[in-house]
């Protein structure tokens, strides 16, 4: 990784320890401006990437007004500066992009299948090393902590994600862990109205967030839940309503790549079987047995 890249890393958290108050959206701060100033500024909400390389001039010109005028609305949706403001449109960018627009970012003189395949590698590997640069173990270790005390531990996701809770779903069970998934709308419904103070809520959602995860979290922390996120992006609303949130990019050049939250996921996996070491060691003792004898395996 880049020193460049790194620096980007640290300005993400820094712009998001700034914005993420865990109770506006953008939207919401949009609806705070005059109307006249709401109608001006629609334009970036509905579309961020058409905007979010462009200088207050260009910006400005764009949308048809003055620089000072786009300064003003900048200053009346929160950012105390412009470029804070294109900070947060990249990570809008983030969270609005779709397959379709990463598949057309490809220029057919760059469509070769095998060059591709490459850049996907590549695409991979910055991701993992993004999380290797910006996870912060000391407080990973803190919601192992709170994991291990749980009565439950309700991991919600749907969609691509279903592999993702599938996956730390039978993790967790591995070590003895009062672990249930929820990936469809309905059990997601029934499951997160009887949480509360004793249990751990995980939500795994992308981009903008699947409604169905989004608002099961949003009634687990109402509930008293400890709700912990795993997401790609600040302003995604699963960072905004958990307790604490953990950023893995699935960024790709189209559709989403899950290396990184796989990796994010044997991370938790190894810090939870190490918390407890005795513990564990007595589960595996039982799991080895298993393995080398269970009927489950083909015979060697």
């Amino acid at each position: 990784m880049t020193r460049g890249s790194g620096a980007l890393a640290m300005n993400r958290k820094q712009i998001a320890d700034r914005f993420t108050d865990g109770s506006m959206s953008f939207g919401e701060r949009i609806a705070r401006l005059h109307k006249k100033r709401q109608e001006l500024i629609r334009p970036v909400q509905e579309n961020p990437r058409e905007f979010v390389l462009m200088s207050v001039r260009a910006l400005a010109e764009k949308l048809q007004t003055d620089p000072a005028t786009v300064m003003r609305i900048v200053r009346g949706l929160g950012f105390e500066s412009y470029r804070h403001f294109k900070a947060y449109l990249h990570e809008l960018s983030i969270a609005s992009a779709t397959s379709l627009q990463g598949m057309q970012e490809t220029t057919r003189n760059d469509s070769n299948s095998v060059s591709q395949g490459h850049k996907a590698l590549e695409r991979d590997l910055q991701n993992l090393h993004t999380l290797r640069n910006t996870l912060d173990m000391d407080r990973l270790a803190a919601v192992v902590e709170k994991i291990h005390r749980a009565r439950r531990i309700v991991i919600l996701g749907g969609d691509m994600a279903i592999g993702l809770v599938e996956f730390l779903d039978y993790k967790l069970t591995l070590l003895g862990l009062p672990a249930v998934s929820a990936t469809t709308p309905g059990k997601a419904v029934h499951v997160v109205r009887s949480v509360g103070k004793k249990d751990v809520v995980i939500a795994i959602s992308f981009r903008r967030g699947l409604r169905q995860t989004v608002e099961s979290l949003e009634r687990a922390r109402a509930n008293g839940a400890f709700c912990v996120g795993i997401t790609d992006t600040f302003v995604s609303p699963i960072a905004r309503f958990a307790n604490q949130s953990f950023l893995t990019s699935v960024e790709a050049p189209f559709s989403n790549s899950y290396v990184a939250p796989i990796s994010f996921i044997n991370i938790l996996f190894t810090i939870c079987a190490h918390h407890r070491r005795a513990r564990t060691l007595a589960i595996l003792k039982k799991v080895d047995q298993e393995q080398r004898h269970g009927y489950r395996w083909y015979p060697a």
